[in-house]
């Protein structure tokens, strides 16, 4: 069974309050300034764009903030593929894109990915979604989950 066709409110309940304090934790160790508020919307922005991802066939890529939530929740490894299982059908990968791809690729993989989110229902938390060409460094500007089917 997959949650999919669920809206925002199923994926969400998907992280429970204990696992969304771990994950928060987890981030506040590479990212000390990051406020109570901050983690709890980080978390969100994370299940959009892992929800997003497993509804289309299109290359997503996360900004830097949403993929630093995203790889302490892979950490988790038990967590995450369950977490999988239920929105995706299967382990959502984590592959990371050429970081040498020109700024105009990056920023159209941006734009697609906020669109893709907001075709899942989500609202889009722009603090979490800068501008590629803003910080673009390492593979934060060039990660992507696989697209739905292409486990």
């Amino acid at each position: 069974m997959t949650i999919t066709q669920g809206g925002p409110a199923a994926a969400l309940t998907l992280i429970s309050p204990e696992l969304r304090a771990h994950l928060i934790a987890d981030v506040r160790a590479q990212w000390p300034e990051l406020t109570d508020d901050q983690g709890e919307r980080g978390v969100t922005q994370m299940v959009a764009f892992l929800v997003a991802g497993a509804r289309t066939r299109t290359d997503l890529s996360p900004s830097k903030p949403v993929d630093t939530f995203w790889h302490a929740f892979i950490a988790r490894t038990r967590s995450y593929r369950t977490f999988s299982d239920l929105v995706a059908g299967g382990y959502i990968d984590h592959e990371p894109a050429d970081v040498a791809a020109p700024i105009e690729l990056k920023e159209a993989a941006r734009d697609r990915t906020v669109a893709a989110i907001t075709a899942a229902g989500f609202p889009v938390d722009e603090e979490f979604w800068p501008s590629v060409a803003a910080d673009c460094s390492q593979c934060y500007a060039g990660c992507s989950n696989s697209p739905a089917g292409g486990q």
